[in-house]
Formats: structure tokens, C-alpha cells, sequence
């Protein structure tokens, strides 16, 4: 075991949210041994689990420092002896009905694979105990070496992504219908939250293409050009996912700019018909305001006068509203 520099340890231990430095507890490597292969699985690694590694693996410390960090962008660092790997992962949270980015940390080796998720990101639980409780498991994923492992996982990850862009596509489909069965002033709120999920979605989808083309580009002894093929279809995976994603794009901003059609014109419906009825009223308003002026006026003091103003006001009312049908602005 190799003695960790007290220096290291110190670049290592990260403050705590309240500003405490995180205690030194007991590591907590899960580990799947086949043939002349590992898996080690540390879900959440603290600073016990970054200790651990240091000591028994010898990674750079920087590789380490990223580890601790929850905040790192995608990438591939490429060493002698070992590959260091950044990965996102969109995950839906239940709980704030929003789509996030979880964080993969993945150490590859000649003859290890060491995955550290900073949260749960389906499937990778699933397949770890999987593997660890069924031999044949084992013996499909980890007897053609670290790299082929490395693909099974990351393939399972982006598997994942399909289904949820199905439900963001039953989603946009729903939020169609809604807006041409006339619901399009319920329905904005659920646009601008498909909207933010779609920009969430391409945040985390974007910088994975470039990971996936970096790790056919890679060289080490475990990568193999036998690899070539399996690395070519992540690659393709994380295309596919993102043309969808381009489709839902247009898609929403097509729904969005619909549905702010259809408000208009419902708008424009209503300013129609009050126009109407306001113009209907004008004539009708002038004729009793005149007639109400506190002066002498032919014909003022006798019944039949009065009727006969009412009647000219039903005649031209009846006229302006069958003029106003005809033209379809009623």
C-alpha cells in the first residue's frame, strides 16, 4: 500500500456546506473481482473513499480533487497507466419534477474499472449487483478486459436516456392536443416546463458527444481497436439522442408559437366582438341622448312619439347586427 503525502491528504479533504472539514471515516469500495478484472463501485465518494484510492491506486491528485468536486464538465484525461473519465448523465428528480445532470467518475486500468456517481443514475445500481450476484453476468461483461466493461457501462447509462425522451415526447404530443382542444391559456406554464427540461436535456447531451468521440480517439493498451466498433456505437447513441432532442426543440418552439397564435386569436375574438357590439350600441346611444336633452322638441309631449323613436332604434339595431353577420365579425 503507498503512503499518501500528508499534502495530498490536505488537498483532498474538502470543507463541509457549514465550512468544517469533512471527516476522515471508513472507505466503502463495493468490488467485483472476475478473472484478472475489478469493478470497484463507491457510490457518493467522501473523503475516506478519495483517501483509499490515493493509497492503493496512485492517481493524480488532481483526478482526485475532480472526484471531490460536483461541479466538473465532461472529460477525458489520458495518463500511462490509467484513463480518467468526466461523465453526465440526465436523471429526472421525482421530488422537484425537473431533469439534472449527475455526475460519473470513472478510473480505467489495465485490469480495473472504478466507477464513483456522485448520486444514483439508472442503471448503473441495478447492473452492479447484477453482476455481483450472478456469475454468468460476470462472465459476460468483465472476461474481454477493462475497456469492454467500461462500454457496458457507459452503454446502460445512455440506454437510459431513451425512455425519457419517450416521456418528453408523449409530454409535447399531450401539450398538441391541449392547445387545439382549446386549452392553450392552461397549458403555457407546462410549455415553459418542457422548454427548460428540452435545455436541460442538450446541456447534458452536448458535451457527452465530444467524450464519447475523445474515448475512440484513445490509445491505451485496454482500448483496444477490437474496441473501435463498441466505442463508434456510444458515439452514434449520443448522436441519436441528440437529434431528438434538436426535433423536440422545433417541435416545442413550433407548440409554443401556436399556442401564442391561438391566444391572439382568441384575444382578437373577443376585441372583435366588443368592437361590434360597441359600434351596434353608438347609433342607438346617439338617438336616446339626443331625445333625452332637457328641451322642446317636435312631437315631445305626445305617446306616439316615443314609439315611434323606439321603433327606428330596434330597426337600426337589427340592421346593424344582420350587416354584421353577413361580414362574419359577429
Amino acid at each position: 500500500m503507498k503512503v499518501l503525502p500528508r499534502r495530498l491528504r490536505r488537498s483532498l479533504a474538502t470543507p463541509g456546506a457549514d465550512g468544517v472539514e469533512e471527516p476522515i471515516l471508513e472507505p466503502r469500495p463495493r468490488i467485483i473481482q472476475a478473472e484478472a478484472l475489478r469493478w470497484i463501485q463507491i457510490d457518493e465518494p467522501r473523503l475516506a473513499d478519495r483517501l483509499w484510492l490515493a493509497e492503493n491506486f496512485g492517481f493524480h491528485e488532481l483526478d482526485l480533487e475532480d472526484v471531490a468536486s460536483r461541479n466538473q464538465r465532461p472529460k477525458v484525461d489520458e495518463y500511462p497507466d490509467y484513463l480518467f473519465l468526466v461523465m453526465q448523465f440526465p436523471r429526472y428528480d421525482k421530488l422537484t419534477g425537473r431533469l439534472h445532470a449527475a455526475e460519473l467518475d470513472v478510473f480505467v486500468g489495465r485490469d480495473y474499472v472504478i466507477t464513483l456517481p456522485n448520486e444514483t443514475i439508472v442503471p448503473l445500481p441495478q447492473l452492479f449487483e447484477r453482476a455481483e450476484a450472478r456469475e454468468e453476468v460476470r462472465d459476460e461483461m468483465m472476461t474481454k478486459g477493462s475497456g469492454f466493461l467500461l462500454y457496458e457501462i457507459l452503454d446502460r447509462c445512455v440506454d437510459a436516456s431513451f425512455p425519457m425522451l419517450g416521456q418528453l415526447g408523449r409530454k409535447l404530443r399531450d401539450l398538441e392536443d391541449d392547445i387545439f382542444e382549446g386549452r392553450s391559456s392552461e397549458v403555457v406554464r407546462d410549455l415553459s416546463n418542457a422548454k427548460q427540461e428540452i435545455i436541460n436535456f442538450r446541456a447534458v447531451i452536448r458535451p457527452m458527444r465530444a467524450v464519447f468521440r475523445s474515448l475512440e480517439r484513445a490509445k491505451q493498451r485496454y482500448l483496444t481497436e477490437e474496441l473501435d466498433i463498441y466505442f463508434d456505437d456510444l458515439t452514434d447513441a449520443a448522436e441519436r439522442i441528440w437529434d431528438v432532442l434538436e426535433n423536440f426543440k422545433e417541435i416545442v418552439e413550433g407548440l409554443e408559437g401556436t399556442n401564442e397564435s391561438a391566444l391572439s386569436h382568441r384575444l382578437n375574438d373577443g376585441l372583435r366582438i366588443l368592437t361590434a357590439v360597441s359600434v351596434i350600441l353608438l347609433p342607438l346611444t346617439l338617438i336616446a341622448s339626443v331625445f333625452g336633452m332637457n328641451v322642446d322638441f317636435p312631437g315631445g309631449e305626445s305617446i306616439g312619439t316615443f314609439w315611434v323613436i323606439m321603433a327606428v332604434m330596434i330597426v337600426i339595431l337589427i340592421g346593424m347586427i344582420v350587416f354584421f353577420r353577413r361580414r362574419g365579425w359577429l
